[in-house]
């Protein structure tokens, strides 16, 4: 052990018997809170500063327009959800342990190339590692979208992988609070804007407790003591994410299942049997609108056939298309015709700055 992986454990031993000897109540709360941002930001040094580890992890390289992770329990039936998904065959079996490295595959729709992982099944306390938990999660972590794969028959492990997230910070569905915090060398800590609803002492002291003594700080939505400790701290990830039931074909009550279960957790939810193509090409749909992507298609040239698809994030615009298919083409561009949804009528000149809509078809103009 290096000298300062050493010093490093010795804090993290100090910090942890701190923690194990407060009392939980109210009033130690925020003390707690800043004590457990020191010892998860020290476990990451500790990390950090170790010698490689054997073994390369799980880590598989992101190819096109947007990453898709299955994650669920084992038996969940991730592997015959992306056999169903994707022209892959990953290895199934009813029993648990089958994926033990991630699987890649690559779903399409409408002209999207959308590459799907089926990440290893986590178990309880994935997140304190058992399973190798904290390499599946942290694989996770790259995905556009999230794909709760739960069996129909066993809806409990939706609580228990919402549990496993929630203690490495990873926010589902969550919009980012807005947050800025620019240090100084000296001038003590300045709340310029707080609309986080917690008194400026208690923010004052998460920041201290951080490290964080010279600052401007504004907060500009609610916000309470754990997730500001956890933004602060760089611990927090906000992901999007939708829930798969899966096995339906066991279950003829499904949609109501199905129904109860989306409104007790706030989560867009398919209902589906992956070994029985039962509402695959539904989810497709679902995933696709999930991922906050568009395809627009440029108007071929005279003597083409096809039109060139081309992804792009929901909001884009015609200076954005135009960025994408050639730098060069932004500063010549004139303006567009468009058809499809974003137009008011066939063949609109627009602009720019025109806002797209799935399906658009362009025409770029030039300037002569």
């Amino acid at each position: 052990m290096t000298d300062k992986a050493e010093s490093l454990t010795t804090k993290l031993g100090e910090l942890s018997e701190e923690y194990a000897k407060t009392k939980h109540n109210k009033a130690t709360n925020l003390h707690l809170g800043i004590l457990r941002a020191k010892i998860a930001r020290i476990r990451k040094e500790i990390v950090a500063s170790g010698k490689k580890s054997k073994g390369t992890g799980f880590f598989v390289k992101k190819t096109g327009d947007a990453t898709v992770a299955l994650i669920g329990f084992p038996s969940a039936g991730k592997s015959s959800l992306i056999n169903a998904l994707c022209n892959t065959k990953s290895k199934t079996a009813q029993y648990a342990f089958t994926t033990t490295s991630i699987v890649p595959g690559t779903m399409l729709y409408n002209d999207a190339h959308i590459q799907v992982f089926d990440m290893p099944g986590l178990i309880e306390d994935a997140h304190l590692g058992a399973g190798g938990g904290r390499m599946v999660i942290s694989g996770m972590k790259s995905a556009d979208l999230i794909v709760f794969v739960i069996d129909i028959n066993m809806l409990g492990q939706f609580e228990k992988l919402m549990h496993e997230l929630e203690e490495l910070d990873i926010k589902i569905n969550k919009r980012k609070p807005s947050i800025g915090i620019a240090e100084k060398v000296n001038g003590g800590i300045h709340i310029e804007v707080n609309r986080s609803g917690l008194p400026k002492h208690d923010i004052e002291e998460i920041l201290k407790g951080l490290g964080i003594h010279s600052a401007d700080v504004s907060i500009w939505d609610r916000v309470g003591e754990d997730e500001l400790i956890s933004l602060v701290s760089g611990r927090a990830q906000y992901m999007n994410a939708i829930a798969v039931l899966n096995k339906v074909d066991t279950r003829p009550d499904y949609q109501r299942i199905t129904a109860d279960f989306e409104k007790k957790h706030s989560i867009s939810t398919m209902p589906v049997s992956a070994t029985e193509q039962i509402n695959i090409p539904a989810l497709k749909e679902v995933i696709y609108g999930n991922l906050g992507i568009i395809t627009v298609y440029l108007k071929p040239k005279a003597g083409d056939e096809r039109m060139m698809p081309m992804i792009l994030k929901r909001g884009a615009t015609i200076g954005d298309a135009a960025k994408k298919f050639h730098t060069q083409i932004v500063d010549e561009l004139k303006c567009a015709q468009i058809k499809g949804r974003s137009a008011k009528f066939s063949n609109q000149k627009v602009g720019v700055t025109h806002t797209l809509s799935d399906g658009d078809i362009i025409t770029f103009i030039k300037n002569k």
